[in-house]
């Protein structure tokens, strides 16, 4: 199983797609749709955004696998925190979901790694939607069961539709524009959406976790009767090529079994995939220990990022002895923001002259060469190092979808690329907080008695809300600058649950939160930043950006006509983001990895559960 927008949207890195203008997978974009019926349209073995296949219908396996990867051995594997949740739909508002628990479930198509938006059938075998993607139909493979035996049916689609968007707002707003799902034939079942247009409509949804729902809607053990918002719901009845093991006893962990008589162990899409026979997390309270645990022997695959970490505490024997070994890979096909987050629900943070002074503040060249030994770089987008991320003044079609807001957008849009600005020297320094100073001083602000205060003797006051020593040490970083400018600044660092909690209800007034970004992005748009979700509980709109411009911007990236659309509308909300929220401590953080090499499982994309894509550093033990 590929990796997902569905996967990144739970870790709020989230990949999204949209085609190019001509053809998608085959057929043409432009024409009369409206007409068109299900008789008279092809099925097909994928979908494209992009047009172009590389896989053809009679494929024997992705040409990344391994097919003759041996299959046995136990991954053991690091979880931080805790969990209490085995269900999906309410991961985002209720417990912590256990590590992997969406393996144990299929999707109706599965994505290639080595393209850039390409799904091949899974539980579905093959799909057929019109020109104007205004519906989609998928034929589910009657071989599909699960793993009590029981076909996967339409109905079991349709209940995972309704209750992910009943009990997630993520996937409310991810799935807001299908607004019915019907049976039209014994496997194959009808998704209907809102209006034309949509390209990524019939993909997205092709990335739907099919639950089962006999097995949710009857009873457990003791005879309790389930529900779709249990949040521990003991071991459910899953479909793929791992099953739940259970919690063991003697330590806290939690581990997967290999389903060794999968249903679709002969698939193009599983051939030289899910080789381990058995999947172990241990759980461990924050990084640190996890290290320690690490280098101990005690698990065979960390992921560290940390760049003090990466720099200074793999010297341990067996890294000399390349029993472990290091290795970087760049991140290519996503972009990852990281940043300072405030609330601007509260009101201190309304005015965007106050969150600019914060960025002014902020000097992230001295922390980077104190906490990071120089080894990260601050970006300026979302889509850094892409040909969606912005760069100078806008032009072109970008330049002409600004001006239809003109009125909505500041400004400085129009005649000044966005730019941080630049410490890292006592020079530098003064002259940012000279300039913090004034914008708080123009935002109705002023120092007495050595703190800021409104007009009416309100200090400013600010609490950063942290839940891990790493997160701590940046913001002990930060805090001394802010109270330079008169903001008295505190630093709470709290569990993983009551982080969640706080996170879900909005109650902070600034994080540390991170956004993953695709090549194309989409509807997931939505749930970052529009208005609709500024408020949803448990939505990853936690800046709380309600902006008409905002929006509008939103619905031309998701209704893009070609790539060129795409691109323009992508760059277009370049500075309005940043007026719109702290751009803190922006840097191009990639994934760096640990992995030891047991006899049966060697830590290689051909030999993985799932094969490395987000990586950029992997070591491993032989």
């Amino acid at each position: 199983m590929a990796i997902t927008r569905r996967d990144l949207l739970l870790t709020g890195a989230a990949v999204a797609a949209l085609p190019a203008l001509g053809s998608v997978a085959g057929v043409s974009v432009i024409g009369a749709a409206g007409a068109q019926s299900a008789g008279e349209l092809p099925w097909r073995h994928a979908l494209s955004l992009f047009g172009d296949i590389k896989y053809p219908a009679d494929f024997k396996r992705f040409d990344y696998v391994n097919p003759d990867a041996p299959k046995g051995g136990v991954a053991r594997l690091i979880s931080i925190g805790t969990f209490d949740n085995f269900n999906l739909a309410v991961a985002g508002i209720k417990g912590a979901l256990a590590p992997a628990a969406a393996m144990i479930y299929e999707t109706l198509m599965t994505r290639a790694q080595d393209e850039v938006a390409t799904e091949y059938g899974e539980l579905a075998e093959s799909a057929q939607h019109p020109d104007d993607f205004s519906w989609v139909i998928y034929r589910l493979r009657k071989e599909a069961r699960w793993h009590d035996g029981k076909p996967v049916t339409p109905e079991d689609v349709i209940f995972s539709l309704e209750t992910f968007k009943q009990q997630s707002p993520m996937y409310a707003s991810y799935y807001r524009h299908v607004v019915k799902t019907e049976k039209v034939g014994e496997r194959d079942v009808k998704f209907s959406f809102d209006g034309p247009g949509n390209r990524e409509l019939p993909t997205i949804v092709g990335e739907l976790t099919v639950l089962p729902k006999h097995w949710w809607e009857g009873t457990d053990a003791q005879g309790r009767k389930r529900g779709r918002r249990h949040d521990h719901a003991g071991n459910p009845a899953g479909v793929r090529a791992v099953s739940d093991q259970g919690i063991r006893g003697g330590t806290f962990g939690q581990g997967w079994k290999r389903v060794k008589d999968h249903w679709g162990a002969n698939l193009p899409s599983q051939i030289g995939q899910n080789n381990f026979d058995e999947l172990r997390f241990e759980f461990f309270r924050d990084n640190q220990v996890a290290l320690e645990a690490f280098k101990a022997d005690q698990a065979d695959w960390i992921a560290e990022n940390s760049a003090k970490q990466w720099a200074t505490a793999y010297d341990f024997p067996a890294v000399a002895e390349k029993r472990v070994l290091k290795e970087e890979f760049p991140i290519n096909d996503s972009g990852r923001m990281q940043a300072f987050v405030v609330n601007i629900r509260r009101d201190q943070f309304k005015d965007p002259r106050v969150r600019r002074a914060f960025n002014y503040a902020f000097d992230f060249e001295e922390m980077n060469k104190q906490l990071f030994f120089s080894q990260y770089k601050r970006i300026n987008s979302y889509f850094e190092g892409s040909e969606l991320a912005a760069t100078g003044l806008p032009q072109g079609e970008e330049l002409q979808i600004l001006e239809t807001m003109k009125d909505k957008v500041p400004p400085e849009v129009f005649t000044m690329p966005y730019q941080n600005p630049v410490g890292g020297n006592p020079e530098a320094v003064r002259t940012n907080l000279r300039e913090a100073a004034k914008l708080l001083k123009e935002a109705g602000l002023e120092i007495r008695d050595h703190k800021l205060t409104d007009s009416s003797g309100k200090p400013l006051t600010v609490e950063i809300l942290i839940q891990d020593p790493s997160s701590e040490r940046i913001a002990l970083f930060y805090k001394p600058s802010l109270e330079r400018i008169g903001v008295s600044t505190s630093i709470r660092m709290v569990d993983d649950a009551q982080y969640q909690n706080r996170l879900r209800s909005f109650d902070f007034d600034m994080i540390i939160d991170q956004w993953g970004e695709s090549l194309s992005p989409g509807n997931e748009q939505r749930e970052y930043w529009s208005s609709a979700t500024a408020d949803v509980p448990g939505a990853r709109n936690t800046i709380g950006i309600k902006n008409p411009a905002v929006d509008a911007l939103i619905e031309k990236v998701i209704f893009a006509k070609d790539r060129a659309g795409l691109v323009a509308a992508t760059r277009a909300p370049r500075s309005r983001a940043a007026v719109e929220f702290l751009r803190g401590a922006s840097v191009h953080l990639s994934v760096r990895a640990l992995c030891p090499l047991g006899p049966l499982q060697p830590c290689r994309a051909d030999a993985e559960i799932r094969p490395v894509r987000t990586a950029d550093a992997v070591v491993v033990r032989h």
